[in-house]
């Protein structure tokens, strides 16, 4: 968190989805060595997410769709409420 405040850094949030990474990860039973084989991402890349969360968005997905939680990440920019407001915006009535 946050030096001076409650609310997460960008940083704390991506040591929260290694940490989280790598749980599921071990209880998928994977080595970062067969999770590398199996994913196309390297392993280097994989150690470097695990170690300070640092990952291309790429790499993240195909590790996610590895471990079957690609639709966890869809759930992220979930833009199903927004829609009526940008609707709105755009409309010819407010012009």
């Amino acid at each position: 968190m946050g030096k001076y405040s409650i609310a997460k850094l960008p940083s704390d949030v991506l040591k929260e989805i290694a940490l989280k990474h790598r749980i599921l990860r071990k209880k998928a039973g994977l080595s970062q060595v067969e999770l590398a084989e199996r994913s196309g991402v390297s392993l280097g890349s994989i150690k470097r997410f695990e170690n300070s969360g640092q990952i291309s968005l790429e790499s993240l997905l195909k590790l996610l769709h590895l471990l079957g939680h690609l639709a966890d990440f869809e759930l992220i920019l979930n833009t199903n409420n927004t829609n009526n407001s940008i609707e709105k915006l755009f409309s010819n009535k407010t012009r």
